[in-house]
């Protein structure tokens, strides 16, 4: 039976490493109570310690969210345990890095049933119980890679693309209904996770994020704050910012200049740790992988662009709108210059 503290609920999906993890981290300094559903027994073991470091409540649920029954039974234990759950954030994912033609069939399923299936699972488990309550905010971790494809990641960009398409129906339904309930995205720059250490790897280099890259803590700032001020659809990063923008605008420049460097650029001759890849069996089970990848001597801890659009309205009376707007084409000039 949930203890009656009257703290806030969080769920969050893949929260064992990576975003997710610095999102479970962010969430338990911001006051909750959070429940972690992932694959790997030590990540959860150690995202559960996180929380309770915080002097927060923990739950470590081990699940497949590619499983629907799965998901729907790890919810029905958080709110038994915890309480009504308040934010649910799906951030678990899996990938590879490979040319289309270079993965199976069962091993392109596998990420889609993953990276889109899964989120698909966990909000409508989170939306079961927040319609009947009307509020709630359920926050669907994208990426860059939603508005613009790129090379050897065909099954991850396309499950970034679904999850909007996915999020926009099901946000305009509850809207028909007058639901309080809100449905968020946020799309994420490349980030620094471990995720680069455990990817199927078909390429002859081992994978890195495309430059610039960040932390995954400001992504995860930028999740927590749509949890507590709901907006559509939210960028972190200005990279993020200019590389759906240029490809609004420039769509065939995008094309050639990807196709150029897309490949190179995903790919590195050092060693990196290796982990087994973690499409079919998690990558974190005996040992915890945190939330860092092995790219902290490059990867950028503050996101300027992120701040502006987390303090967009305290900066709308000193003309906040026209700054934004100046960063996000100063950074995309420079893009299509380069």
């Amino acid at each position: 039976m949930a203890e009656n503290t009257h703290r806030p609920v969080a769920v969050v999906t893949g929260g064992t490493a990576g975003v997710g993890r610095a999102t479970v981290r962010q969430l338990a300094a911001d006051g909750y109570d959070v429940a972690v559903l992932a694959r790997g027994r030590a990540g959860l073991e150690g995202a559960a310690g996180d929380v309770r470091a915080a002097g927060r409540r923990a739950l470590a649920v081990p699940v497949d969210v590619a499983d629907a029954e799965a998901v729907e039974d790890a919810a029905d234990r958080v709110e038994r345990e915890l309480g009504p759950v308040t934010v649910w954030v799906n951030a678990a994912f899996s990938g590879f890095l490979a040319r289309f033609l270079d993965v199976s069939g069962e091993e392109f399923r596998r990420v889609t049933d993953v990276t889109y299936h899964g989120q698909v699972n966990g909000t409508r488990a989170a939306l079961r119980r927040m319609c009947p309550r009307d509020r709630g905010v359920v926050v669907n971790v994208g990426s860059a890679l939603s508005g613009r494809s790129i090379p050897l990641q065909s099954s991850y960009c396309g499950a970034k693309h679904a999850v909007v398409g996915f999020s926009e129906s099901v946000r305009t339904e509850l809207r028909a209904d007058g639901s309080r309930v809100r449905v968020c995205t946020v799309q994420v720059p490349g980030l620094n996770t471990p995720q680069f250490t455990w990817v199927l790897n078909r390429m002859p280099g081992r994978p890195r994020p495309v430059p610039p890259v960040y932390q995954p803590e400001t992504a995860a700032r930028m999740i927590a704050h749509v949890a507590r001020h709901p907006r559509r659809d939210t960028w972190a990063g200005v990279s993020t910012a200019y590389t759906i923008l240029g490809n609004r605008l420039f769509p065939r420049f995008m094309d050639w200049y990807l196709a150029r460097t897309g490949i190179d650029s995903q790919q590195t001759g050092e060693e990196t740790p290796d982990r087994p890849a973690n499409l079919f069996r998690p990558g974190d089970d005996e040992t915890d992988a945190g939330a860092h990848g092995p790219f902290d001597d490059e990867a950028h801890g503050r996101d300027a662009f992120g701040w502006l659009v987390r303090h967009r309205a305290g900066l709308a009376g000193a003309g906040g709108g026209a700054v934004l707007a100046a960063a996000g084409l100063t950074a995309l000039r420079r893009r299509t210059s380069a």
